[in-house]
């Protein structure tokens, strides 16, 4: 097979100093019917002067506001015409080879991809495939640990993580990409499991790594994006025996994100995002019965990439995170038995 054509799609808001310096590494990487495409998201800093400066080739699509980051990854995809769309944050530095790396795995068949996504100049992982909790939390895989702990070879993974995602444009195509509604947040999760529900497998490519410019914390309203789009993709596409099985720790956890909320000064945003969920429901439910609709495999398979543990730290105290994950672990035993 031919090397598949690579469409590269950054959503930038105020984001040219963060372009000048990741922009040259990838646009060297490119071959001829490679394309860069920059969905601007309202930027003021003076991107598109700037871009034709540092990456003149690229293609850019205004959105006119800032859409977030779910409509912006849909419109670059609109705008696409390679076999494989790839979505970069724009502060990730692309390392020597990514470019050949994350196209190699198309045809090969796996559904979907991410690169090794890396911190503190490439010594450190961000995350190398997310982890998924079955109550819809998740988190960065091996945050923080040696890159010497990262897969050193195609390794099947949860969900994939946005910062460096490639999936097959026809793939994207037909499953209609992010769900906009979530503007930041999730929307990565929630496509990945839009991809197992088509019986699709999901894996990091470690020789596709990158460098990120990450920060956890960016304001309570995170916490509000974070919890109405968990719960929007709990809704959306676990199947109904999943839901039924886990429906009581649903609630445990709802009790403790209210707890942790209101311990950490967040609850306003708990709140509100409590009343988005509820004002959506009725377009989530129609939504649901869509994505479900399309399922090929039962709860069991869908299920058995999930996980009981709390391994991230920003999860609570490890004491919290071992007694938490003891008692999800007896729960999750018992609620897997029932699945069909």
């Amino acid at each position: 097979m031919a090397d598949a054509s690579l469409s590269v799609v950054i959503v930038a808001h105020d984001s040219l100093g963060d372009l000048r310096h990741t922009l040259p590494a990838l646009a060297a990487q490119l071959q001829p019917g490679d394309e860069l495409i920059i969905v601007d998201n309202a930027s003021a800093d003076g991107l598109e002067a700037g871009l034709e400066q540092i990456a003149p080739k690229a293609r850019l699509v205004s959105m006119g506001a800032n859409a977030g980051f779910a409509a912006g990854a849909n419109a670059g995809g609109r705008a696409a015409r390679g076999d494989l769309l790839v979505l970069l944050n724009p502060d990730a530095l692309v390392d020597p080879g990514w470019a050949d790396a994350i196209r190699a795995p198309f045809g090969s068949g796996w559904a979907a991809w991410m690169g090794l996504v890396l911190l503190d100049g490439g010594r450190l992982i961000n995350t190398s495939g997310s982890r998924l909790h079955f109550t819809g939390v998740a988190w960065a895989g091996q945050m923080g640990m040696s890159r010497a702990a990262a897969p050193v070879s195609p390794t099947d993974v949860a969900a994939l993580s946005g910062a460096c995602l490639a999936v097959p444009l026809e793939t994207w195509r037909r499953l209609e990409g992010f769900p906009e509604q979530f503007f930041m947040y999730c929307e990565d999760v929630d496509l990945s499991l839009r991809l197992r529900l088509g019986g699709g497998r999901l894996a990091v490519i470690p020789a596709a790594s990158v460098r990120h410019r990450y920060e956890f914390d960016k304001g309570a309203y995170k916490w509000r994006l974070l919890e109405r789009n968990r719960w929007a993709t709990v809704i959306r596409t676990f199947p109904a025996p999943l839901l039924a099985a886990v429906a009581p720790a649903l609630i445990a956890m709802e009790a403790a994100v209210w707890l942790t909320a209101a311990r950490g000064g967040w609850a306003r945003m708990k709140l509100l995002a409590t009343a988005d969920v509820c004002r959506a429901l009725p377009r989530l439910l129609r939504e649901r019965r869509q994505i479900q609709g399309r399922s090929v495999i039962d709860s069991r398979r869908f299920a058995q990439p999930m996980t009981a543990a709390f391994d991230s730290p920003y999860l609570g105290s490890p004491a919290v995170r071992r007694l938490a994950g003891a008692v999800f672990e007896f729960y999750w035993r018992a609620a897997l038995s029932l699945l069909p």
